[in-house]
């Protein structure tokens, strides 16, 4: 079981990846906006990964600059993007090394697969 840092700006949707996370067996800690992602990250809680959107409301790349501050605050930290775009070149250059990415919309079985990629430190880039 990892406990999960989720940042996703739709209320319906941070919910419903939040059970989807927790229905996997993982621990989710749930957040909306940079400020509440920053806030938990630089809390004593234990976090195993970050899993965000790359298009949050308050930034059109919000999602690759929360990586980048959690990256510092805990190296060690796994990163999984989701975003419902296309993954241009110039987001791909974006990312935090070895940083996966899930195309939205996905299933149960690819968030999972995604999220055990993740954990295990294998890089899964989306297209």
């Amino acid at each position: 079981m990892a406990v999960i840092l989720v940042v996703e700006d739709d209320p319906q949707l941070c919910e419903l990846v939040g059970m989807m996370i927790e229905d996997l067996g993982h621990e989710v800690v749930a957040t909306r906006t940079v400020g509440e992602a920053l806030s938990a990250l630089q809390s004593p809680q234990n976090i195993d990964a970050l899993f965000t959107d790359i298009n949050l409301d308050t930034a059109l790349f919000g999602g690759c600059d929360i990586a980048r501050q959690a990256i510092k605050l805990r190296p060690s930290l796994g990163v999984l993007y989701t975003t419902g775009n296309l993954v241009s070149d110039e987001l791909r250059a974006r990312f935090v090394e070895g940083a996966n990415c899930l195309r939205k919309p996905y299933t149960l079985v690819q968030l999972q697969s995604s999220i055990a990629s993740l954990l295990a430190g294998k890089t899964t880039i989306c297209a």
